[in-house]
């Protein structure tokens, strides 16, 4: 691992992305098969491939506290060094140099680490992990090891480049590469392929989910039709769980767009498995009553309950919305242009009362599609997705093939209580804030965002939240509530976490405002008038 280490810091320094290629590809070809694969992984900044669903859970304060406990340091050094870097692998690196020399990590045991890390439960057992392979790396590769861990390697490469890294290493087409990637869900996999000669056997495997296709956002109609003159098919946007079905014999497993297993809905297994053939399709689970899409809230109670109550499937009832076929069969369809995926996929649910394929409508016309938009706001959905008739379908790509046009979202004036030191390029900055509404005479936390400011307002906002600290937590701090900013959100949910009772899904800062005073502020009256307006 020490070359690992060692490879991460020279294509940091590259400047060229034809330089960093090279470093990595000659790093590549310098080990075996099975070391190159688990490598290609992680430099893509993850321990384990796409499609695995196996997960760390190895938090920031384990991190901190097997670190702090091997260096043998003092708390006061540990934050001095966290906010120098902004990144526990940095923070690391540095104050690991004053604990005993290791003896080195070899790339095989660092793969039997992420493997434990991910299999053992409990804090005490997984901090017991870290500090023991931890004590064996030296710094430089614990430096990293924790980057993996955190998903933060931040050294400048793509996973673009880890593709055309193998291509290079093995002296294979770069096309087929990247196919055999999009396919596998597995870096460390498409090389074994590479080193093979194999990439031509790539292909979409059944129980072995690939990327979602993703749409890019449009503002107007007029958009749409300046990006697609020709015209196409328009469905509504729905706003539950995107889900991709694999379907073989009697067997039936919902993949998530971070290709986890979807376990919750166990009352749309049978409608599909009773569908003809074996069958890959793409589509969304929504929470349905009475002929339409019910609000992501009501949907969102049914998340995370493998065992739910009995009453709940009847309570919040769920349908599997079919919008796309990728596989039918024993045939791939992802490179049929979508209009006869389409074809097929009707053709496929024609004889079922279950599972029904999303309507689509040709349009041709800025006219049309503004009545589409209309329509479909009128029915409760968040907008319509555009897509061209001849599109493939291009697992994890975003382009112009397909758009979405949403409905313009809701924003809420909150007031900044706390705030945490970003990682990467910010740092040092405070950049993460947690905001809150009023409650009578009170302030009740409800999100954080971190996105939406320019670099310079981050800068500015810096100094000025240090000198009006409350309370130092290390990397956080509690604020003097004097910051009123603009947020916007998808919607709200019922939540836990927050004082408020509530929670914004994805929110976003929009705008400061300096012309607001934290009395100004949104209050708890209004978020809890928008969560329940989104029932209707």
């Amino acid at each position: 691992m020490r070359r690992f280490a060692e490879t991460c810091e020279a294509v940091a320094a590259a400047s060229g992305k034809n330089e960093k290629v090279r470093l990595l590809s000659a790093y590549l070809s310098s080990l075996t098969v099975d070391e190159a694969a688990s490598v290609a992984v992680y430099f893509c900044g993850r321990a384990f491939p796409r499609g695995e669903e196996k997960v760390l859970a190895a938090g920031g304060s384990l991190i901190w506290q097997a670190v702090t406990r091997i260096a043998g340091a003092a708390p006061e050094d540990t934050e001095a060094l966290y906010r120098k870097h902004g990144d526990l692998g940095a923070m690391a690196g540095e104050i690991l140099q004053q604990a005993p020399v290791a003896r080195g990590l070899r790339v095989d045991e660092a793969a039997a680490a992420f493997e434990k890390l991910a299999s053992v439960r409990g804090p005490a057992a997984k901090l017991a992990v870290l500090e023991q392979v931890l004590r064996r790396a030296e710094p430089g590769v614990a430096k990293y090891f924790i980057k993996i861990i955190t998903g933060d390697l931040r050294i400048g490469l793509k996973e673009s480049l880890v593709e055309e890294a193998i291509a290079r290493a093995y002296a294979r087409p770069i096309e087929q590469v990247r196919r055999a990637n999009m396919l596998s869900g597995d870096i460390g996999a498409t090389l074994c392929m590479a080193a093979a000669d194999r990439l031509a056997e790539a292909g979409l495997r059944m129980f072995r989910p690939v990327s979602c296709m993703l749409a890019s956002p449009v503002e107007s109609a007029g958009d749409a039709l300046a990006e697609m003159p020709e015209g196409g098919l328009v469905e509504d946007k729905y706003d539950g769980i995107r889900a991709q079905v694999h379907k073989s014999g009697g067997e039936v497993k919902l993949y998530s767009r971070t290709l986890d297993e979807i376990v919750e809905f166990h009352e749309l297994s049978d409608p599909l498995a009773a569908l003809p053939g074996e069958f890959v399709m793409d589509g969304e689970v929504v929470a349905w009553r009475e002929g339409r899409a019910l609000p992501f809230t009501q949907l969102q109670q049914r998340l995370g309950r493998k065992q739910p109550e009995l009453w709940l499937p009847l309570e919040i009832p769920v349908r599997f919305v079919a919008f796309d076929l990728l596989y039918l069969n024993g045939e791939s369809l992802l490179d049929t242009p979508l209009a006869e995926r389409r074809r097929r996929l009707e053709e496929l649910l024609a004889g079922s009362s279950s599972v029904r394929p999303s309507p689509a409508q040709a349009w041709s016309s800025a006219d049309l599609l503004k009545r589409e938009f209309k329509g479909a706001l009128a029915r409760g959905n968040e907008g319509i997705v555009i897509k061209a008739s001849a599109s493939p379908y291009l697992p994890g790509r975003r382009g112009r093939w397909w758009l979405k046009w949403k409905q313009p979202l809701a924003t809420l004036d909150v007031v900044v209580t706390a705030v945490e030191y970003g990682h990467g390029k910010r740092h040092g900055l405070l950049s993460d804030y947690t905001f809150a509404v009023r409650d009578g005479q009170d302030l009740v936390d409800i999100g954080k965002a971190y996105s939406g400011l320019t670099d310079e307002e981050i800068r500015r906002f810096t100094e000025y939240f240090l000198a009006h600290t409350i309370e130092d937590q290390g990397f956080r701090r509690r604020v003097a509530p004097v910051v009123v900013v603009e947020v916007a959100f998808n919607n709200i949910q019922r939540s836990k976490r927050h004082a408020s009772g509530y929670a914004l899904r994805f929110p976003r800062i929009v705008r400061l405002r300096p012309d607001k005073s934290p009395q100004e502020a949104d209050t708890i009256e209004r978020v809890r008038a928008l969560y329940e307006s989104q029932a209707v």
